[in-house]
């Protein structure tokens, strides 16, 4: 019987392995090996089963300790009524990440928290303050969602829910005061990384293929 079970959860294991080959988990289920939270709020982030949850009363930045510059990352998230959080990609440790590297935003932007003063570029998955995402299409407050960024090189790329929402080339950013305001567009590399803002949000099944 132990045999026969061992086996089922081999093959199991097996057959996620062929899903998505080339894919390294970043959350080991059980604690927060490899991550480094910096600017910690309260009781910062914690592991629950096969998620990661930032409490509302809890926040900062944790980040992959290793560094990634070409990738694809991919994880599911969960909002809560007007959850506010990111994704830092190119990151450095100190800093704001939304501006020392890029942040994907994630964000209940149809709150009504946010009505009247949100600018496009802020919405969800926009590089925060640079491209505005569009073409949402969420699943309802309490359920999954899926979402893939990929940097390769200067293209950075989000699909949300299998619909892509932003397309862009950081070369066509040519604001200067936005260039000035965000010198991480030109950063090569750094870590990945939740920026979380004081609000429940959930985030699972992350895993990144570098490129």
């Amino acid at each position: 019987m132990i045999k026969s079970v061992i086996l089922t959860l081999a093959l199991a294991a097996a057959c996620l392995a062929q899903v998505e080959p080339g894919f390294t988990p970043l959350y080991n289920g059980k604690d927060l090996s490899g991550w480094k939270l910096m600017g910690g709020k309260g009781p910062g982030y914690h592991p629950k089963g096969d998620e990661i949850l930032c409490p509302k009363e809890g926040g900062g930045n944790l980040f992959t300790e290793k560094e990634y510059s070409n990738f694809i990352l991919r994880f599911e998230f969960l909002l809560t009524p007007g959850a506010n959080n990111g994704i830092g990609i190119r990151a450095p440790f100190e800093g704001d990440a939304a501006y020392q590297g890029m942040e994907i935003q994630i964000l209940d932007h149809d709150d009504k928290m946010y009505a009247g003063w949100l600018k496009p570029e802020q919405r969800h998955g926009s590089i925060y303050g640079v491209v505005a995402a569009k073409n949402w299409e969420f699943k309802p407050l309490g359920e999954w969602n899926s979402e893939e960024i990929i940097a390769d090189g200067r293209h950075i790329k989000v699909t949300l829910n299998g619909k892509v929402i932003v397309d862009a080339n950081l070369d066509d950013v040519k604001d200067e005061a936005v260039l000035k305001k965000h010198p991480g567009l030109l950063r090569t590399s750094g870590h990945i990384g939740l920026l979380g803002h004081g609000s429940l949000v959930r985030f699972r099944n992350f895993r990144v293929k570098e490129l």
